[in-house]
């Protein structure tokens, strides 16, 4: 199943597949690689998106390898941010990765942060659709303003919309990362994505364990490629520590969980 446990009990990949420079060239089809973490990579017959890439420069200790070094990035023609937490938003990233991007997204105020490091990051509204190349990508509402409730960030108000998901329409199907979020009504309502990018974690600001299962549920047949977990050496940290065992055996039609090891690819 691609999952280990490690010495601090915590579910980790059992490998990675490292991505080359080939990876970046056209295709026939779209593929969907986990960058760890809650990143993700799409080829799409040769357009590449990446969303919330965190290839360097985060300030905990991992407990998986990085499939993609910055020296093999070839080329990105989107680069999506779902939200500003530095798991998430890589100022390094970004700025190591700028010469050789067409584009950048993200929620109006992450896009921002983006033009403050010198990329002519565009920000959008939630619900918004817009286009790179022949893929339509839409923002989806995600809740995850918890630092609203720390002493520490509330040099300014945290909104809702500073947050997002992004679903995507391919020539070969759609896929969707809801983003890190509590589980929210709108979630509930899209039409069937052929792919679900799903964060599980049990956090109170994530989906919850429970929440993930009721996505699920609300979505049957959607492939699910879980993320955002056995990435971060941090086993006391509910964020990081979902167990893709303990999901399969829970979830609606389990057959349809594809436990990827960062790098692997799965093809629509």
């Amino acid at each position: 199943m691609n999952v280990i446990i490690n010495k601090k009990g915590q579910a980790v990949p059992e490998r990675v597949e490292h991505i080359s420079k080939q990876n970046f060239d056209r295709i026939d089809g779209t593929e969907v690689r986990w960058l760890a973490g809650g990143g993700a990579m799409i080829n799409s017959r040769g357009t590449v998106i990446m969303i919330d890439p965190v290839l360097e420069g985060f300030d905990m200790p991992l407990a998986c390898e990085i499939p993609l070094a910055i020296h093999d990035v070839k080329k990105i023609d989107g680069y999506l941010v779902t939200h500003i937490d530095n798991d998430h938003f890589s100022r390094a990233t970004l700025n190591d990765t700028k010469s050789h991007t067409k584009s950048w997204h993200a929620p109006k105020y992450v896009a921002q942060e983006m033009v403050k490091e010198g990329v002519d990051g565009i920000g959008h509204d939630i619900g918004e659709t817009f286009s790179i190349d022949h893929i339509q990508i839409k923002l989806t509402p995600a809740l995850h303003n918890w630092q609203n409730e720390h002493q520490k960030w509330q040099y300014r108000k945290w909104e809702k919309e500073d947050y997002c998901g992004f679903y995507l329409e391919t020539p070969d199907g759609t896929i969707w990362m809801p983003g890190d979020s509590k589980l929210l009504d709108e979630q509930l309502s899209y039409k069937e994505p052929n792919v679900i990018l799903l964060d599980f974690s049990d956090n109170e600001w994530h989906i919850t364990f429970e929440g993930a299962l009721k996505l699920c549920e609300t979505y049957p047949n959607a492939v699910l490629i879980p993320i955002h977990w056995g990435s971060v050496d941090a086993p006391d940290w509910s964020t990081f520590n979902g167990n893709p065992i303990a999901l399969k055996k829970a979830v609606t039609n389990p057959e349809r969980l594809k436990v990827l090891v960062p790098g692997e690819a799965y093809q629509l």
